[in-house]
């Protein structure tokens, strides 16, 4: 199906209690991680959006009880020197999970067909066939069971302003905002036009795409979490641990342990 991001720009609040219902989700997802390490399960998480469409915020309350152990954040900025020297998946591939872990990309190998073609940093030849590289990519980790979310945070341009204004005005928020954020803001028909283009030809049935109206904040939490944990339950076994037989032992020598019925 396409997707129209016209179609997320209603900025309706969370119909319901937000404190209980991220505290639900928060419980589920440290559920689904342990479910990782349990099973021996690989999972990636990968945002694209707009500036200040509410990624980190979202990343922030996703990762709030999990173990650190088991999860990367792993924020993509621009390629450095020996990045660029390789083909451009290359530093992606260093990043993916192994077993029991999971990755989050704060951006991610989608640059090939967004800033990177609207900025002109990859030739017209080179981001075209990046679709089909990315697509297989995908296929492959899919394919070699890794399971794969792509979320895209959508946000008009009257909201972001609203919130580069906020970031500005807050002497403690002002590091989120930059020089970039303006160049990216300029273009932001290009970009739109790319992101269009990216849902038609990476939409696909083995990695699709998930868009998030992140015009208010809560609700888009709350929506962006529902679709992580819900799409993760589905792809890992959520069945806990059977006790160990000799853990047990040793525990009941330890300090008198008895399995409860």
């Amino acid at each position: 199906m396409s997707i129209s991001l016209s179609d997320f720009e209603t900025g309706a609040k969370y119909d319901g209690d937000y404190s209980d219902a991220l505290d639900a989700l928060q419980e589920r997802l440290e559920r689904v991680q342990s479910a990782h390490i349990t099973h021996g399960h690989r999972s990636i998480i990968m945002f694209e959006g707009w500036d200040a469409a509410g990624k980190g915020g979202i990343i922030k309350r996703m990762t709030a009880l999990l173990d650190p152990r088991y999860f990367e954040v792993w924020p993509i900025s621009a390629p450095n020197e020996e990045e660029k020297a390789r083909h451009f998946l290359w530093r992606f591939w260093k990043r993916l999970p192994g077993n029991r872990e999971i990755s989050i990309f704060d951006r991610s190998w989608y640059g090939r067909v967004l800033v990177e073609r609207v900025e002109g940093f990859a030739s017209e030849a080179e981001w075209r066939k990046g679709y089909d590289e990315i697509n297989e990519f995908e296929a492959q980790l899919t394919g070699s069971r890794t399971n794969l979310v792509k979320i895209f945070v959508h946000l008009t341009q009257d909201e972001q302003d609203k919130r580069f204004a906020d970031r500005l005005d807050d002497p403690w928020k002002r590091w989120k905002t930059g020089t970039e954020d303006y160049r990216n803001r300029a273009k932001r028909k290009d970009y739109l036009a790319a992101v269009e283009e990216m849902f038609a030809q990476t939409n696909t049935r083995w990695a699709p795409w998930k868009v998030i109206d992140g015009n208010n904040k809560k609700a888009g939490r709350i929506a962006a979490l529902t679709h992580i944990v819900e799409a993760l339950e589905a792809a890992v076994p959520m069945t806990p641990p059977d006790l160990d037989p000799a853990v047990v032992k040793l525990a009941a020598k330890a300090f008198g342990y008895k399995p409860k019925d």
